[in-house]
C-alpha cells in the first residue's frame, strides 16, 4: 500500500483510510461485531493504516468497535476521531452542537478509553459550532497537543474562513468533507486554501454513499434505518437523472479493466498527493476492491476526459437534507 502525508503536518498514512461509521451507525442496522472486527483487522494486514471513527457514531459504539479491533496494532495505525456533538443524557441521541473548551477535554478522556489508547492521533471537530468561536476550539485542542492527548488537529465540512482562523491558533493537519465525481463543491475555494496552507484533505463519501459503485439505481429499497432515504439526491427520480454520472465511471472502468468503485477512487487519488479518501464498507470483497483503486492510475488524458464529460452532468438533487446542509461550510 502506498503512503501518503495529509498537509505539512507530517502525518503519513495509507494512500486509502477506511472509513467505519457505517459499521454501526447511518445504513441499516448495526453489523455483528466479530465480523466487523475481522474486516478492519483485514485492512490492517492489506496495507490500510488510516481509521476513521467519531463518539457521534452508535453514539458511541463504533469508537468501542474500532478501539477492540485496533488494540493489537497500536503504534502502527492512525486512528482518526471527532467531537462536538452533545447528547441526550437520558437517550444517548445527539441534541445539537458543543464544541466549549471543557466538552472537548471530556470527549477526549472518554474517546481515549473507548479507544483502548493513551493519545489520539487526529482530532476532529465534526461540525463548526456557531456559539464558540474557532479559535477557543483550536486552543483546546492546542491543549490537548501539549498534554500528549492528542496528535493532530482536524476539521470536518468547516468553510475556508473557519478553516484560517483555526489554522492561525493551531495548525490544522486535514480537512474531512464530502468530495467526489459527483459533489465537488471544494474544488472552488476549499482545495486552494488547503494547498496554500499546507492541510491534507481526507474526502468521506468518496463514492457518493455507495452510488458510484454502480450497485444502486432507481429501483433500490434501502433499510428503515438508513440515512440515504432522507438525502433529496437518492430520491429515485434523482437517482434516474444521476445515473449518467455512473455510466460515465463506468466507460472508464472498461478500459482500465477495473471496477466503477476503482475508477471513481483513483480519481480522487490523481487530484492532489496529499488527498487520502476514506471509503467505508462492511465486506471484505469491497475493502480488496477499494484497496485495488490504489493501482489504477488515470492518464492525464483520461483524466481530461473525465473531467470534460463530467462537467457536461448536472447531478440531480442536495446532497443533504435542509437542517443538515445548515451545519457545513461555516
Amino acid at each position: 500500500m502506498q503512503k501518503r502525508k495529509l498537509g505539512n503536518g507530517n502525518l503519513e498514512v495509507s494512500a486509502l483510510g477506511l472509513g467505519c461509521m457505517g459499521m454501526s451507525f447511518g445504513y441499516g442496522p448495526a453489523g455483528d461485531t466479530q465480523e466487523m472486527i475481522s474486516v478492519i483487522r483485514a485492512a490492517v494486514e492489506r496495507g490500510v493504516t488510516f481509521f476513521d471513527t467519531a463518539e457521534v457514531y452508535g453514539p458511541f459504539t463504533n469508537e468501542e468497535l474500532v478501539g477492540e479491533a485496533l488494540a493489537p496494532f497500536h503504534g502502527t495505525v492512525v486512528i482518526a476521531t471527532k467531537f462536538g456533538f452533545k447528547f441526550d443524557p437520558d437517550t444517548r441521541k445527539q441534541a445539537g452542537l458543543d464544541s466549549r473548551p471543557e466538552h472537548i477535554k471530556q470527549v477526549a478522556e472518554a474517546s481515549l478509553k473507548r479507544l483502548k489508547t493513551d493519545v489520539i492521533d487526529l482530532f476532529y471537530q465534526h461540525r463548526v459550532d456557531p456559539d464558540v468561536p474557532i479559535e477557543d476550539v483550536a486552543g483546546a485542542v492546542k491543549d490537548l497537543i501539549q498534554e500528549g492527548k492528542v496528535k493532530h488537529f482536524g476539521l470536518s465540512e468547516a468553510g475556508v474562513q473557519t478553516i484560517r482562523r483555526a489554522h492561525a491558533v493551531q495548525p490544522v493537519t486535514a480537512l474531512q468533507s464530502e468530495y467526489s465525481l459527483w459533489w465537488r463543491e471544494p474544488e472552488a475555494e476549499v482545495i486552494p486554501t488547503l494547498e496554500e496552507l499546507g492541510i491534507g484533505f481526507v474526502p468521506f463519501s468518496p463514492l457518493g454513499k455507495g452510488f458510484l459503485t454502480g450497485k444502486i439505481s432507481e429501483d433500490t429499497k434501502f433499510d428503515k434505518g438508513d440515512f440515504r432515504n432522507i438525502v433529496p439526491r437518492f430520491a429515485p427520480e434523482n437517482r434516474k437523472a444521476n445515473q449518467a454520472v455512473v455510466d460515465l465511471v463506468g466507460k472508464f472502468r472498461q478500459q482500465k479493466k477495473a471496477t466503477p468503485a476503482q475508477i471513481a477512487l483513483a480519481w480522487l487519488l490523481a487530484q492532489k498527493p496529499w488527498i487520502v479518501p476514506i471509503p467505508g464498507t462492511t465486506k471484505l470483497h469491497r475493502l480488496e476492491e477499494n484497496i485495488g483503486a490504489v493501482n489504477v492510475e488515470l492518464s492525464p488524458d483520461e483524466l481530461r476526459e473525465l473531467e470534460t464529460a463530467a462537467s457536461k452532468i448536472a447531478v440531480q438533487g442536495a446532497r443533504y437534507p435542509e437542517e443538515l446542509q445548515k451545519l457545513v461550510g461555516r
